[in-house]
């Protein structure tokens, strides 16, 4: 049923943009204007039927077919563009891409590199497409805000065969790192900015003049700081040393998409605000996942610094960077020395970046 609220809202955002960002745990729609301005939003969990025991994919079906419809029933009439938040867009998508067959098939290919984003959001645009065929969707790519980065910051030293190959640093969460730089441009044009976003997924950007020019994820999300299930950086000797124990690839990525970080350090949970509290109550591991997980970003943080020579704007973003007072004052202390600088929290909004790209792209 279509409550009062959901019918009024109907009428006001016709022909504005549905965005849809899929993740590894939930699913995040909402509606927007074409300056970006949210209108309306809801979040379902991926977790429906997982008593159950139904597999990932299942389950991500099951919430949408039971869920989407009905939340979205007032509004679909007036909407016509739809824009999908995608983590990886490789080599070849830099800038925001309208779906068709042959994108679909690209992205697919992409899949591997971020497993646990690329993949729910291909199956959100298949889905779509299927029940409302006529909105035009859009795909919106995280690496794409990375593209500025320079040649010594995009490269590995690995050998030249692997590098032909594409092989390089893309850089993620570029959407939002994208708004915290507008966000705080009016402060002047050419600020040294660390927007440092940190939730379920962490990383840095150093921002100078609103273009990237060093980041910490690297070719695939994995790379750089603890997140709350992912490891970050660790010693490719040590995965070596794994493999050649005979464990296999597939359990190694297990390991260190979905074992490792926050939950795996504090053997509790994934949760910074579970942390906290458990932390005060005496619990070690929390503490140490804590300590780890501080000691890594003050790390990144400064390298970022070096890398701007000097900073204006330390922004923090994402669950952990907006909500958790106590990181904002243990920064502030620690980086005493970095100082003068202005830290700010601010909220992220990856889906206001996209509706702009997609209202301007439809324009």
């Amino acid at each position: 049923m279509i409550s009062p609220a959901t019918a009024t809202l109907a009428g006001e955002v016709a022909g504005e943009v549905l965005v849809l960002n899929a993740g590894s745990s939930s699913l995040k729609v909402s509606v927007h204007n074409r300056a970006g301005d949210c209108l309306w939003r809801e979040q379902r969990s991926w977790s429906v039927g997982a008593a159950e025991g139904r597999a990932p994919e299942e389950r991500l079906e099951a919430v949408l077919d039971a869920w989407l419809p009905g939340v979205l029933a007032g509004r679909v009439a007036g909407l016509t563009v739809a824009g999908h938040r995608v983590v990886h867009g490789g080599e070849r998508f830099t800038a925001p891409v309208r779906l068709d067959a042959a994108v679909l098939a690209a992205l697919e290919e992409l899949v591997p590199l971020a497993p646990l984003h690329n993949g729910p959001a291909l199956r959100v645009m298949r889905w779509l497409s299927r029940w409302q065929p006529e909105i035009t969707q859009w795909a919106c790519f995280d690496t794409a805000f990375h593209g500025t980065l320079p040649e010594a910051a995009r490269t590995y030293a690995i050998p030249a065969r692997w590098r032909a190959e594409g092989l390089r640093r893309f850089g993620f969460h570029g959407l939002n790192h994208q708004h915290v730089a507008e966000t705080v441009a009016r402060r002047g044009e050419d600020l040294r900015l660390i927007s440092c976003h940190l939730g379920a997924g962490c990383s840095l950007c150093a921002i100078r003049g609103g273009r990237s020019i060093a980041t910490t994820m690297g070719y695939t999300p994995l790379e750089g700081l603890v997140m709350a299930t992912r490891s970050g950086s660790v010693d490719p000797g040590l995965l070596l040393h794994q493999l050649r124990r005979g464990v296999t690839a597939e359990e190694l990525d297990h390991a260190l998409q979905q074992d490792s970080g926050l939950l795996g350090l504090s053997g509790l949970s994934a949760s910074m605000k579970d942390l906290r509290q458990a932390a005060a109550e005496g619990h070690a591991g929390a503490q140490l996942a804590i300590d780890v997980f501080r000691h890594q970003l003050l790390q990144g943080i400064g390298a970022m610094a070096a890398s701007l020579g000097g900073v204006d704007v330390i922004a923090l973003t994402g669950g952990i960077g907006e909500h958790d007072g106590a990181l904002k004052r243990e920064l502030e202390e620690a980086l005493g020395w970095l100082a003068p600088f202005e830290m700010l929290q601010i909220p992220a909004d990856e889906e206001g970046v996209i509706a702009r790209h997609c209202g301007a792209a439809v324009i």
